[in-house]
C-alpha cells in the first residue's frame, strides 16, 4: 500500500459524485461513491478506503456527524477532507477540530482539492508504512517463538553466526521465509544500524540485473539518463540479500565472484573502481550441485557464498506451528486490511491445519489474506471464499482450471509481484519485465489490477 488509489466520495446530490468521480479517474485514482452517510458507514465496514470525500450537508445524518463517526471507529487510518458549498470559517474549524484532515469549498478550483489529496496522501502512506514495519518486525519476532525442533537449530545458528561477516547460503523451497532469516541475520548482526538491501535475481533479465547490482554511469546505454548507484553502494556497510541467486547468469557470476574477491565494484559505463564493505546473504530454492553438475552455476562461486549453510525445512514439516502462524496472520491483515475478524470456524480451522502447504509460508499468508478480504461478517469461512476463487475444491485438492485461466493467473500474480517490487511504479516495472510501459500499462486494464496496485 505505498499510495492512495482509492477514494470514497460522499455526496447525496449524484451530479457531485459524477463530477469528483471524472476529475479523479482522470488522475488515475480508484473512487467509490456513497449517496448518504449510513450508506458510506456500511461500505467502510466491508472495504478500505483510505480517503474519504465528504459534502457536509446531507439528510439524516450529515457531514460533521460522519466525520466524527469515521475518526472513533477507524481513527487515524482514514483520513477525511471535508466538502460544501456553503464556504464558512467556523464550520471548516469545527471539522478540524473533530479531526477533518482538510477543507474544500465547491466553488473554488479543482485544483486546490488535488492539493489536498496529495497531502493526504502522505499522512496515509506513513501510517500505512509504519503498519508495515511494526508488522514485519512482529513477524520475525514470532518466528523466535517457533515450536519445531529444526527452526529451533537454525534460530540457534542465526544467534552464533549473526554477529560475523561470514557469507550465508539460505537454501529451501519457494515460500519458506529466507528473506525473513536474512532480516534476521542483518539485525542481530554489527551492521544492524547499516542498510539491509535486497534484491530478487529472477526478476531482472540479465542486462538489467547487472545494472541494478553495479550502477552505471550517465549515457552508459540507451535510457540511461543520469548515474545510478547500484545495490553494492546501497549496500555499503550494511547486508546484500540476493534472493533466488540460482537464477544469475553464468556472466554475471562471474562478476559477483570478483566483487567478493577484490570487494570494489565497477559501475556500468565506467572503469574506475570502488570500494564496497557488506556482508553477503544468498538464497535459492535450485540444488545448487545439481546446477553445478549442468554448468549452470559456477563451483567457485558456490564455495565462496556457502561458508554457511542453513537450510529451512518446509511448512509441512513443522506442522506444529500453523496455528501460531495462522493467528499470526489474521491478526496481521485485519490490522493492514482495517477489518474486525471475531473468529474463524471448525471446518476451515480444521483444514488449515492439516492441509500440506505445498506454497509453504508464502502460500498460508495468501489463504488467510483471502480470507480476511472476503469475509462479510467477522468469521473465516473456507468454504465461502476458497471454492469461490477455484484454489481448492471440496475434496481439498489442487483444482485442474483451463489454461487460458491458468495463464491468467500467472500473469496476474507476476505483474503486481513485480510492481509491489517496484512500489507500482510502471516505467520501472515495464523495464525488468523487458516489456514497453504501453504493453504494461494494458495488461494492467486488461487483467483490472488497478485496484490491487494500493
Amino acid at each position: 500500500m505505498s499510495d492512495i488509489c482509492k477514494i470514497l466520495i460522499v455526496d447525496d446530490e449524484k451530479e457531485y459524485r459524477e463530477t469528483y468521480r471524472i476529475i479523479l479517474e482522470s488522475r488515475g485514482y480508484i473512487v467509490g461513491e456513497a449517496g448518504s452517510a449510513k450508506e458510506t458507514l456500511d461500505i467502510l465496514d466491508y472495504e478500505y478506503y483510505p480517503l474519504v470525500l465528504s459534502d457536509i450537508i446531507m439528510p439524516d445524518m450529515d457531514g460533521l456527524e460522519l466525520l466524527k463517526e469515521i475518526k472513533n471507529r477507524y481513527d487515524k487510518s482514514v483520513e477525511v477532507i471535508m466538502v460544501t458549498g456553503y464556504g464558512s470559517i467556523e464550520t471548516a474549524v469545527n471539522a478540524m477540530k473533530m479531526g477533518a484532515f482538510g477543507y474544500f469549498i465547491k466553488s473554488h478550483n479543482p485544483e486546490e482539492l488535488l492539493i489536498e489529496i496529495e497531502k493526504a496522501k502522505k499522512i496515509v502512506n506513513f501510517q500505512n508504512q509504519k503498519i508495515i514495519s511494526i508488522n514485519k518486525k512482529e513477524g520475525r519476532r514470532f518466528l523466535n517463538q517457533s515450536k519445531n525442533p529444526k527452526m529451533k537449530e537454525i534460530l540457534n545458528i542465526i544467534d552464533t553466526v549473526a554477529s560475523s561477516n561470514t557469507n550465508v547460503l539460505l537454501l529451501g523451497e519457494s515460500g519458506v521465509g529466507k528473506e525473513v532469516i536474512a532480516h534476521m541475520l542483518h539485525e542481530k548482526s554489527n551492521r544492524s544500524s547499516m542498510p539491509f538491501v535486497a534484491i530478487n535475481c529472477q526478476a531482472f533479465s540479465d542486462n538489467l540485473l547487472e545494472s541494478e547490482l553495479f550502477g552505471h554511469e550517465k549515457g552508459a546505454f540507451t535510457g540511461a539518463l543520469d548515474r545510478r548507484i547500484g545495490r553494492f553502494e546501497q549496500a555499503n556497510g550494511g547486508t546484500i540479500f540476493l534472493d533466488e541467486i540460482g537464477e544469475m547468469s553464468l556472466n554475471t557470476q562471474v562478476k559477483l565472484l570478483r566483487v567478493l574477491e577484490d570487494k570494489k565494484i565497477e559501475r556500468v559505463g565506467s572503469n574506475k573502481p570502488i570500494n564496497v564493505d557488506f556482508r553477503l546473504i544468498a538464497a535459492t530454492n535450485r540444488d545448487i550441485r545439481r546446477e553445478i553438475k549442468k554448468g549452470s552455476f559456477r563451483e567457485d562461486l558456490y564455495y565462496r557464498i556457502n561458508t554457511i549453510t542453513i537450510e529451512i525445512p518446509p511448512l509441512r514439516e513443522r506442522k506444529e506451528d500453523i496455528l501460531d502462524m495462522i493467528n499470526f496472520f489474521i491478526n496481521l491483515f485485519s490490522k493492514e486490511l482495517k477489518k474486525e475478524i471475531r473468529g474463524i470456524d471448525d471446518e476451515t480451522l480444521e483444514y488449515l491445519t492439516k492441509y500440506d502447504y505445498p506454497g509453504n509460508i508464502r502460500e498460508l499468508k495468501n489463504i488467510i489474506e483471502r480470507l480476511v478480504v472476503l469475509s462479510k461478517d467477522g468469521i473465516l469461512r473456507v468454504k465461502s471464499t476458497l471454492e469461490k476463487t477455484g484454489k481448492i475444491n471440496s475434496n481439498n485438492e489442487s483444482s485442474i482450471i483451463p489454461y487460458k485461466e491458468a495463464r491468467r493467473r500467472f500473469e496476474t500474480e507476476y505483474i503486481l509481484n513485480v510492481l509491489k517490487y517496484c512500489s507500482n511504479n510502471i516505467t520501472q516495472a515495464a523495464s525488468i519485465m523487458n516489456i514497453s510501459r504501453r504493453q504494461l500499462f494494458n495488461k494492467i486494464i486488461e487483467l483490472n489490477l488497478k485496484e490491487h496496485m494500493e
